[in-house]
């Protein structure tokens, strides 16, 4: 239970047991397998199928599509519970694919998609950055041309989160003219798929339970209707409108973090003895622990209030850029105080502050970098 410091209007008691199943499940069915999946590489797509069964994958989707018909602020606990236990945010993607299927999908593609994703058999990825073209989308040269009633994709995707273990992906591609205008969404059914192909599966700095992977086109020919919403040209304004949500999947998790950090630290340092005493009794650590729970504090109460906008409908984008990039910094600064805290022992990959510490440094640049975030936010300023 949060501390009721932290308590909002969104928090009511449905969420809250909603909160402890995802707790107890993923303590129980996935948590005991992080270290295989670590040392493999990536999560195996079917540990998602009971994870959609007990509707814990897409539990925002209605009812009609799969889903319970919940807010998006139950996927947002979900995250939290998983970024608390280690467990990296796969199905975050998962559920932004869901979102542009909803949102922009035609009838044919939401009944054809939709109720696979909420249950599992398909897991969802999204290709957008390219070896050439991160952040600057307008700029990606993967290309999409039409053949009578195909459309034939040609090029390459890297940094693809899930990209080794989806099978569903939505590809943005060039149809048209340069600029926004021009990028179209495809979503893939990818396995036995001609021309398409998994590259290397990238080796991380941390997240090692998280695939990433290298994605190539070559003449992958695609039915029309696999063009998401059925008209071109709409890719780039589809993919910037989900944008306040898709931020604060990655806000939040940065809040679970620094949450999780701070509990490791001080159970530690009560522990933890140095010239006699435990570490908790010398100034220096309290001060330190009390700078990094005042960061917990400030932090899970912005959180906490850019999800009720979000459920209420009033998150504004740059709310929603100040979230991902202030909190996900505040994330990269307490685990660095925390992990110095526990000296040497710190370092070591076996401690869980040590991959907090790793797994954290790129929540500062996926799903739009630091800088790109205050750009977005000047920009409004200087209107």
């Amino acid at each position: 239970m949060l501390p009721q410091l932290f308590r909002h209007r969104w928090m009511d008691a449905e969420i809250e047991a909603f909160r402890e199943q995802v707790r107890r499940y993923v303590a129980r069915e996935l948590a005991p397998h992080l270290g295989q999946w670590r040392d493999q590489g990536f999560i195996p797509r079917d540990v998602w199928r009971p994870f959609g069964a007990v509707g814990m994958l897409l539990p925002e989707l209605p009812e009609e599509w799969g889903g319970a018909g919940a807010t998006l602020a139950h996927q947002l606990v979900v995250q939290d519970e998983l970024a608390r236990a280690e467990v990296p945010g796969n199905t975050s993607v998962h559920s932004i694919v869901a979102r542009y299927l909803l949102d922009y999908g035609t009838p044919e593609q939401k009944s054809r998609w939709l109720p696979r994703l909420a249950k599992g058999e398909f897991l969802a990825a999204i290709a957008l950055t390219e070896p050439d073209c991160g952040s600057d989308l307008k700029a990606l040269t993967t290309r999409a041309r039409k053949e009578d009633s195909t459309y034939v994709i040609d090029g390459s995707k890297t940094f693809i989160t899930n990209g080794y273990s989806a099978n569903l992906i939505v590809v943005a591609a060039r149809t048209g003219e340069a600029g926004s205008r021009g990028v179209s969404l495809f979503v893939l059914e990818t396995e036995h798929l001609p021309g398409f192909r998994v590259g290397r599966r990238l080796e991380k700095l941390g997240q090692h339970a998280s695939d990433t992977a290298e994605l190539f086109f070559d003449g992958v020919k695609v039915p029309a209707d696999q063009l998401l919403g059925g008209i071109e040209g709409r890719g780039f304004a589809q993919l910037m409108s989900q944008l306040p949500y898709e931020r604060l999947l990655i806000a939040v998790p940065a809040a679970a973090v620094i949450e999780r950090a701070l509990e490791l630290t001080v159970a530690y340092t009560k522990e933890r003895r140095a010239f006699g005493q435990a570490l908790a009794e010398f100034q220096n650590t309290r001060f330190q622990l009390a700078e990094c729970a005042t960061l917990a504090h400030v932090v899970r109460s912005f959180v906490n209030d850019c999800i009720q906008r979000l459920v209420d409908g009033t998150l504004d984008d740059e709310a929603a850029y100040m979230a991902k990039w202030w909190c996900t910094e505040q994330q990269g600064k307490v685990t660095d105080e925390c992990l110095q805290l526990f000296g040497g022992s710190g370092y070591m990959a076996e401690m869980p502050i040590a991959r907090l510490y790793a797994d954290a440094r790129v929540q500062r640049i996926y799903g739009g970098t630091t800088e790109i975030m205050k750009d977005l936010i000047a920009r409004r300023l200087f209107s």
